[in-house]
Formats: C-alpha cells, structure tokens, sequence
C-alpha cells in the first residue's frame, strides 16, 4: 500500500538505455542467407584463404549477436509487463490452508491435545458432551490469538526466515480478513467455553487470548520476560482442561499447568538457539541472543523440575506411585540433554534437546493416563468417589 498510493515520490527518473541498431546488411539478409553466400564463394588461394575465413566468421559472429540483441529485446517487453504490481487474487479452493497456517494449526493441536490431557486427568466421570464443548472452545480461542499474533507481527516477521512466508507477510489475505477471522473465532470459542462448560474454564480462556496477544507478543521485543509469560499462556490449557472437568482450580490442576510450564523452557530455548540469527534479525528481544549463558541455565534447571513435579503427582493424588517410577527414565534422559546443552553451547546438542521434546511431553502425559488412579479410589475425606 505504501508503494502503490505514493508512487508519484517513489518514482524515479531513469534514463532509457539506448536500442541496439542493427547495420543493414543485417536488416536485409537472413542467417540462412549469409550461409549461402559464404558456401557460394569461389575457392581462393591458399595465402587469402585465412584472410577470408577471418572475415566471414566475424560476419557470422556479428550477425548471432545481432538475433540475440534483438531476442533479449523482445523478451525484455514481455517480462516487463510481468514484474509490475499485481493484486493477487484469493481463491476459495486456498483459503482452508491459508486459514490453517494464519491460525498455527500445529500450535493449535499441541494447546487442545493438552487441554484434553487436563481434562482426561480430573478425578470426574468422563463426559463426552463437555468434553467435546470444551475441545472445540478452547481449539477456536487458540486459532483466535494466534492469528491476532501474526497480525501485529507482520513488519517484523518479514525480516525473519522462519516466519517469512507467513500468509499476512506474503499478502495472500488482507489484514482486515484476519481479524475477522480472529474475532469469528474468538466470540464462539469463548461463548461455548462461559455457557457450554463453565464461566471459569470462560474466564480462563480470555484470559489465555489476552495474555498472548496483549502482553507476551508486545514484550517479545521489550524484555526476555517475554519468555516466562509465554510459558504462563501454554500452561493454562491442561488447567482449563481440568476445570471444565471439575469446575475448581485444585492442586491437581496447578500441577498439571506446572508441568506445562516447565517443559517449555527447554523446548522453546533449544528451539531459539538455533533461531539467534533469525531472532536479532527480526528485532526480538530472546534469552539465546541477548543472555545466552542465562538460556542454557533456565533449560536445565526447568529439565530438572520436571522430575520433581513426576514424584509430587500421586502426593496430590493425580497418579499413583507407579507414575514417578515409570517417568523417570524420560525425565532424567532430558534432563541429561539438558546438562549436555548446557556444558556444549552448540546447535547440535539444542537440537537434540528440542527434538526430545517434541516425544517427552506426550510420552509423559500419556504416563500420567495409565497411571490415573481408579474411579473407586477413595478421597482424603474417606468418602468413595463419584
């Protein structure tokens, strides 16, 4: 838009490059020609024969050059035409994938497969109705602040190889579009989340969208705090899970968001270490560019947490015993990553701490599942569960 309504200030005076004149006898005789009258000529001495073929190869040479000259012209005025400005077009058939990458539909996945850990977790009978009200809730509150994310994002996201080929940064929606998107998604989402299931799992995911998109996407290019509210954000899912399955905030719903909280420091700065580049390229303000001894301390110290939240689940009554002892090969494998990340300070060793994250957040969740303690377990209180 800035380009296209100031042109008239942008334009600037260039001076045409001359056209290429050609002589002529080119513009009279045709390559087939010319190679007629050189086989055409009378066989002369051999002192002038050197002469000759001397000149009739410069002749041929002149005359390629020439074609060529006037090839490059020719496509020159078509390819001009080609490189102005041109509105692109959105299709119907494009706007499902566009749609899917504005609202970081894999992100998204992560926040509701947690969110329905939460929920699978909760010491309440499984309801498939609140359940379904909830994933659909929290997946449309999730697409709602990532799409206001890349939204305020875009200037900064051009500068960056990551995030470059974002649908907002290449143009192929208008701003407008994605906002709309954002809000569509928003009012449903938190109108299934307040009446559908409960006003608290309601309030929890306003505040989740606010969080994201008001205070960690402004303060990723103000302070590396950034990092420990956005950890805040991936936390509250599991807990929203748990309260549309109880309706209270307990001990088990804090620790699951602890869990959550934790994971994501080595997950994230292994992520970034590999990013640095891209990050201080694009003006944001990170633990690995700015502070990077601080970025291996905070992964490990959070690897090693882990393994402290495993073992204070069956004392909250989350899981059982099993449970600690069962998840502390993974904890403890990570938290080696962790120390290795923290000793080596290369990409090698981040990348291997990243990449074990991606497996030790579901394996550990889907841990915590099998080791849920029985529906006719007994509570603190001596009564039998419901």
């Amino acid at each position: 838009m800035y380009v296209t309504q100031l042109n008239r200030s942008l334009y600037q005076q260039v001076k045409p490059k001359p056209e290429t004149v050609a002589s002529p006898f080119l513009e009279k005789t045709s390559l087939g020609q010319a190679k007629a009258e050189v086989y055409e000529m009378r066989p002369l001495s051999p002192t002038t024969l050197s002469v000759s073929r001397n000149r009739n190869e410069k002749e041929l040479i002149e005359l390629e050059s020439a074609s060529v000259i006037e090839g490059s012209v020719y496509v020159g005025k078509e390819t001009k035409d080609e490189k102005q400005w041109k509105e692109m077009k959105l299709h119907v058939d494009d706007l499902p994938g566009i749609l899917a990458r504005l609202s970081k539909i894999k992100l998204t996945a992560l926040v509701v497969s947690t969110t329905s850990a939460g929920f699978a977790l909760a010491p309440e009978p499984f309801d498939w109705t609140c359940f379904l009200l909830t994933f659909v809730g929290t997946g449309l509150a999730s697409c709602s602040a990532n799409s206001i994310n890349q939204f305020f994002e875009v200037p900064f996201d051009s500068n960056m190889n990551r995030t470059k080929n974002r649908p907002l940064v290449r143009g192929q929606i208008s701003p407008l579009l994605a906002v709309s998107f954002a809000v569509c998604c928003a009012v449903p989402g938190v109108a299934l989340l307040t009446w559908g299931v409960n006003p608290l799992t309601g309030a929890l995911g306003v505040f989740n969208i606010f969080l994201y998109t008001c205070c960690y996407t402004p303060l990723k290019r103000l302070s590396i705090a950034n990092t420990w509210v956005g950890a805040i954000v991936g936390a509250i899912p599991p807990v929203m899970g748990w309260t549309a399955a109880t309706g209270s905030l307990d001990a088990g719903a804090f620790l699951l968001g602890g869990i959550l909280y934790s994971w994501q420091f080595p997950h994230f700065n292994a992520l970034s270490w590999g990013l640095r580049e891209d990050y201080s390229r694009g003006g944001y303000c990170m633990m690995s560019v700015t502070h990077p001894a601080l970025c291996r301390r905070v992964a490990l110290r959070h690897c090693l947490a882990l393994v402290g939240l495993s073992a204070a689940a069956p004392v909250l009554d989350v899981t059982t015993w099993t449970f600690p002892i069962i998840s502390l090969p993974i904890n403890l494998y990570i938290s080696y990553l962790g120390f290795r990340f923290y000793l080596d300070a290369d990409r090698k060793s981040s990348r291997k701490l990243f990449f074990c994250s991606l497996w030790h957040l579901p394996l550990l969740l889907l841990l915590m599942l099998t080791c849920k303690p029985s529906p006719g377990g007994t509570s603190d209180k001596g009564e039998p569960q419901s």
